[in-house]
């Protein structure tokens, strides 16, 4: 009976029907408790359902019941990866490798957990390491070709996932692999086909569903540029990350006071300081307000998710108070107008990442709000007493500015 229910339960997991697969094993558990083996396949459905607290609980209690089983490690890995804690992923992989190091998909995970760290040259150690143990490894297969591609040796990256391909060209995450593989390299049209073809084998697929709504995005000339930077900072480091971006702002702020003190070089200077400001700002609102074109596309629009098309609607919303008090400005030539314009201008950069995933759940959200009503407030208290520089704006001015480096902080990886 037993054996059936467990049977039933992997049936189940193959077919990704996690919640029905959780059930089974419960019950499973009333039968036979405190057994290692149906507890570990348990916490890896908990992973799958994103309950990551109890599925590290439950991962906890199957290692204190046989702490020699190498494979009850490599979950527990698995579920700190899923849940973004990449020191105590490590650890586990470790131990997994340590008490059976003849086991490729352990070899093949680290390389995995080593690219999503950014480092690609340990990533690429593991991957052959684990391919040396078993050279079909899927996984083992795309992460060489990923750290590949990474450390720029896109020919053997190619190779590597084409042989991925033979071995399985079943496999929806190697066809997504490609598929952003390709998107890196510049070849977003290419990309589609992979990205459609992993949609076709796993239409739940959230990994091809982001790469197939970049590809889409991908059509517009300035989208491209932009992603050409955004996978240059994505394989940096974190702390290369704050680099660039502190980079960028004292080299403002140097040919800014050139630009005031050489009077000269100003005419050269203020274009170069105003294309690196807008660069700058495109870097935060340019995802959002390519996602509202992407709601216009047919096929497009059912890539986004809920907390997407919120972040696009309130930086479109933020545009159009924009516009409107520019305009307004130009017509009436009341700077009053000006807040409003500088308000709806400023408000975008917040609500691009309002709703992306953070250290502190809903901290840039309720940041973003909170900077929102501050704003109201300075845009009321101008209209009342004619005052641009107010309490409320200062307090708008400070807030903004911390922002950019609140929000750098709290998404950056400092696992």
């Amino acid at each position: 009976m037993v054996e059936q229910m467990l049977q039933k339960a992997e049936i189940l997991i193959q077919s990704k029907r996690f919640k029905q697969a959780a059930a089974v094993l419960e019950d499973v558990m009333v039968k036979i408790p405190d057994n290692p083996s149906v507890l570990g396949r348990y916490s890896q459905v908990l992973f799958e359902l994103k309950e990551m607290k109890k599925g590290l609980e439950v991962i906890n209690s199957a290692i204190a019941l046989a702490p020699e089983n190498d494979f009850l490690f490599y979950i527990k890995g698995y579920g700190h990866l899923m849940n973004d804690q990449y020191q105590d992923s490590e650890n586990a992989l470790n131990q997994a490798i340590h008490l059976n190091p003849e086991v490729s998909l352990y070899f093949a995970m680290m390389a995995y957990l080593k690219i999503v760290r950014k480092n690609f040259a340990e990533a690429l150690k593991y991957a052959d390491e684990s391919l040396a143990l078993d050279p079909e490894n899927t996984l083992g297969l795309n992460a060489r070709s990923t750290a590949l591609l990474k450390l720029d040796r896109k020919e053997e990256a190619v190779q590597t996932i084409q042989g991925a391909l033979n071995e399985n060209p079943n496999d929806p995450y190697t066809h997504a692999n490609y598929g952003w593989s390709l998107l890196e390299q510049g070849k977003p049209k290419a990309s589609l086909d992979h990205f459609a073809e992993a949609l076709k084998l796993d239409p739940n697929f959230t990994y091809a569903q982001q790469g197939m709504m970049e590809a889409l995005k991908a059509k517009y000339l300035f989208y491209r540029w932009f992603l050409k930077y955004a996978f240059a900072m994505g394989n940096l480091a974190a702390k290369y990350q704050w680099g660039v971006i502190i980079a960028i702002y004292l080299g403002t702020r140097f040919l800014g006071s050139l630009a005031k003190n050489v009077e000269w070089l100003r005419p050269f200077l203020i274009p170069i300081i105003v294309l690196l400001v807008l660069f700058a700002i495109s870097t935060w609102i340019i995802t959002p307000l390519s996602n509202l074109f992407l709601k216009l596309n047919t096929y497009g629009k059912h890539l986004l998710t809920k907390e997407q098309k919120m972040s696009s609607n309130f930086v479109g919303l933020s545009l159009i108070v924009c516009l409107i008090g520019g305009l307004a400005y130009l017509f009436l030539q009341d700077e009053d107008w000006l807040t409003i314009a500088i308000y709806g201008f400023a408000m975008m950069i917040p609500w691009s990442v309002a709703f992306i995933p953070a250290k502190y759940k809903y901290s840039l959200l309720i940041y973003a709000i909170v900077l929102a009503v501050v704003g109201i407030g300075a845009i009321l208290t101008t209209f009342a007493n004619g005052e641009l520089i107010n309490g409320f704006s200062m307090i708008f001015l400070f807030g903004f500015v911390a922002f950019q480096w609140i929000a750098n902080y709290l998404t950056s990886d400092f696992q």
